[in-house]
């Protein structure tokens, strides 16, 4: 059901933790599955991601996804971290099962939940970015992600 490298990021989550006076922090959850993703960004004087941690409260495939999102996002640009997708995490973990693509979703939600508290309390502005939904149950069920 699960291909390795999600039962690998599931069983060795990678950049696990809180990053104490985090530069961003984004929060979302899905309502429907009881899921919840934390994100925590440090972000350098040049909008370079240094480091980044991830607190999950689901199952398996939000952990995993949360894992590989760190990863993706780690040492990247603010720019080139709004570019991680949904569709990205689950390339990079070889695929999900349809049931869990909304993993995914939360995901790509958290890391811009994070970007937007960044822009908020730094005054800035990140082409592309848009207010984050906390709930992405919120999405229509008939949605394609």
């Amino acid at each position: 059901m699960y291909t390795e490298k999600v039962m690998d990021h599931f069983q060795n989550p990678r950049n696990v933790g809180e990053i104490e006076n985090a530069s961003g922090t984004g929060t979302v959850g899905n309502a429907k599955c009881g899921d919840i993703m934390r994100i925590y960004l440090d972000i350098d004087e040049n909008q370079v991601i240094r480091d980044v941690k991830f607190k999950t409260f689901g199952c398996g495939a939000a952990v995993a996804t949360s894992s590989m999102a760190t990863e993706m996002v780690k040492g990247k640009t603010v720019q080139e971290a709004m570019e991680v997708t949904n569709k990205a995490v689950m390339e990079a973990l070889d695929g999900l099962p349809p049931v869990k693509v909304h993993c995914s979703l939360l995901a790509e939600e958290a890391i811009h939940a994070a970007l937007w508290d960044y822009a908020e309390k730094n005054g800035i502005v990140i082409e592309g970015l848009e207010k984050p939904k906390s709930d992405i149950s919120e999405h229509d069920e008939d949605e394609e992600y």
